[in-house]
């Protein structure tokens, strides 16, 4: 049965011992007589934090029981910190590509892309597959702001998204890429954009009733 101890990584300089310290009773009131702390104490060279990280000391019954023969690894392990590539990056934090180098997606990848953007879905129209977006809005003002927002947060992209307010309460955007007939890598970065944006002042007031 493996055992229920926690798991602490520390430098390799560093050693962690769990000691319990017991107070006395008159030390103050309201703090427990009996506490756990953890204690580390350096063995020895100078501490680099930021450097590799081992596993914690093992435990005397570990030790006894060898378990370490029974562990395939390397002491000259290299531990590298890696920079995310792009498919691990938020589709907001993309810039969109020229369109040069854009294709159409396939069906396939748009469904996927799709889970990445907040309420938007596809429509087919006569222009081809377009990205399609909709919020309600307290009146035609708060509409009049929010495709403001929206203009404004799309514009550093070089892309254009067609929007719309719909009488009493709606504003509807449109993103596709004209150039392909269809959708692109550029469309969901630029809804991934407009996801970001606040419209929560902008949005209907629900009624409480007493």
């Amino acid at each position: 049965m493996a055992s229920s101890a926690p798991h602490f990584a520390f430098s390799p300089f560093l050693s962690l011992s769990k000691n319990t310290i017991r107070r006395r009773q008159n030390f103050h009131p309201l703090i427990t007589t009996i506490s756990t702390s953890l204690k580390i104490r350096a063995s020895g060279g100078e501490l680099d934090l930021l450097g590799d990280f081992g596993a914690r000391d093992p435990f005397p019954a570990e030790i006894e029981s060898r378990f370490c023969e029974k562990v395939l690894g390397n002491v000259s392990t290299e531990h590298k910190i890696l920079i995310p590539n792009a498919s691990a990056l938020s589709l907001a934090q993309l810039q969109c590509y020229p369109v040069s180098q854009l294709q159409l997606l396939s069906e396939d990848e748009t469904k996927k892309l799709l889970y990445k953007v907040v309420g938007w879905r596809i429509v087919e129209e006569e222009g081809g597959l377009k990205l399609e977006g909709s919020w309600k809005v307290r009146d035609e003002k708060c509409g009049e702001e929010l495709m403001n927002r929206i203009r404004d947060a799309v514009e550093s992209t070089g892309h254009v998204a067609t929007l719309q307010f719909e009488a009493p309460n709606q504003v509807r955007a449109q993103i596709w890429t004209s150039s392909l007939g269809g959708l692109s890598i550029n469309d969901f970065i630029v809804a991934a954009k407009v996801d970001g944006i606040n419209v929560s002042d902008l949005q209907p007031r629900l009624r409480v009733w007493a």
